[in-house]
């Protein structure tokens, strides 16, 4: 395992263990429980005290709650910047734009010959991106200088025929992080769905 990943990793089960100790300290009883000869009287001024007991002890427990999502939320950026940094970092995202051409069943990429992502998709993940969603596919380091991609796409073509079509490109990837976009397209002259990498330099 990636010695930074482990440190992150570490820290993740720490937080979440403190936590969840600090919630069972909170809900625990703070002191013995009460016999019912100790019970207030309906009248008394002790019986109102306990529901506000109870209400303070769940907003604590509730603040606790959102302190550790967004304690969680930091751990993951700062996992991602030690795991891919900027100098070596590769991002791919995946967007369509099509009609009754194409339906997307999955996606297979590889970079300099060797597959790095293999997804596939269910109905609900492909009625997003038709509905305008920009997927994050894969997320990765390279050295650089140049480099190829390629992606397949296989689906549902025109006809409900089975649809498998590949796009690649060649690329250089600098000392900064690179973006690539896969498109799917309807290609409206030939009936066809087009398949296009984007370099977004």
């Amino acid at each position: 395992m990636n010695p930074k990943f482990r440190v992150v990793s570490i820290m993740r089960g720490a937080l979440l263990a403190c936590a969840w100790a600090a919630g069972a300290a909170l809900a625990a009883p703070s002191g013995p429980t009460a016999t019912p000869d100790a019970v207030p009287a309906p009248g008394a001024p002790g019986a109102a005290a306990a529901p506000d007991d109870f209400k303070t002890l769940d907003q604590e427990v509730q603040g606790l709650k959102k302190d550790v999502i967004d304690l969680n939320k930091d751990l993951f950026v700062l996992e991602e910047e030690l795991l891919f940094p900027a100098n070596t970092q590769v991002a791919l995202y995946v967007s369509m734009d099509v009609g009754s051409f194409f339906a997307l069943d999955s996606v297979t990429v590889k970079i300099d010959n060797k597959e790095v992502k293999n997804y596939l998709y269910t109905a609900r993940e492909a009625d997003a991106l038709l509905k305008g969603g920009v997927q994050q596919i894969y997320l990765g380091n390279l050295k650089v200088g140049k480099h190829e991609l390629v992606a397949f796409f296989t689906g549902k073509g025109p006809v409900e025929r089975n649809y498998k079509r590949g796009a690649t490109i060649t690329f250089d990837k600098g000392v900064g992080a690179k973006y690539l976009e896969l498109k799917i397209t309807d290609r409206l002259a030939k009936h066809q769905p087009e398949f296009t990498i984007k370099d977004w330099e």
